[in-house]
């Protein structure tokens, strides 16, 4: 498999992209504001880009969409109340294929109502529900802090430890991690009931 990252844009989005092989088939997930290091890598690997994957909504991680639609024909994916174009609507469950890459969605909301994690070939691409070392923002519009609760501490704390975890921004002390790692270090994952990370997030 090939995964590359890219730090790119003024907020320290992270925008990867994935294929099964060079010269395969892929996707491109969250393309922000200055794509261009990724439609280049695009060409270099000669990938065939059949999806973008959104993980919300929000401007810096939709921001290439368009270009990258209009180099490669690909189609963007996001969850069905994303409010944004999407040419295939995912839910919690969804399976989507790029060629032999199986990519699972989970819907995670807090940080927007329409944040889903994508799962695939040992990765976990976290957008802005999981950073390395800390969670996504809830008090944006359609943040929840008690979605977010249900997201971290009954759906991610779940997830298999070996995953690496890829998150939507460059905030952490390395630039990935794994959920394993997380749920020792991480200490929005630490556990609380709902009262104690409501308070939590308010301190």
């Amino acid at each position: 498999m090939l995964l590359e990252t890219f730090n790119i844009g003024p907020y320290q989005n992270f925008t990867y992209l994935v294929a099964e092989k060079e010269g395969g088939e892929g996707v491109v997930i969250d393309p922000s504001y200055g794509i261009e290091p990724v439609l280049e890598a695009i060409d270099e690997h000669s990938v065939k880009v059949r999806l973008i994957l959104n993980t919300h909504s929000h401007k810096d991680h939709t921001a290439g969409n368009d270009e990258v639609r209009a180099r490669t024909g690909a189609k963007v994916v996001a969850h069905k109340v994303a409010p944004l174009h999407q040419d295939v609507s995912v839910e919690d469950g969804s399976v989507v294929h790029a060629g032999r890459l199986a990519i699972s969605v989970a819907h995670t909301p807090g940080h927007t109502k329409d944040s889903v994690l994508y799962l695939f070939e040992g990765n976990v691409a976290t957008g802005d529900t999981l950073f390395v070392g800390e969670c996504g923002r809830t008090d944006l519009p359609g943040g929840d802090p008690s979605e977010m609760y249900d997201s971290l501490l009954t759906r991610v704390v779940r997830l298999d430890d070996a995953l690496v975890v890829l998150p939507g921004h460059d905030y952490g002390v390395t630039p990935t991690s794994t959920i394993g790692r997380e749920k020792k270090e991480n200490y929005t994952l630490k556990p609380r009931t709902r009262e104690e990370f409501l308070r939590f997030l308010k301190e």
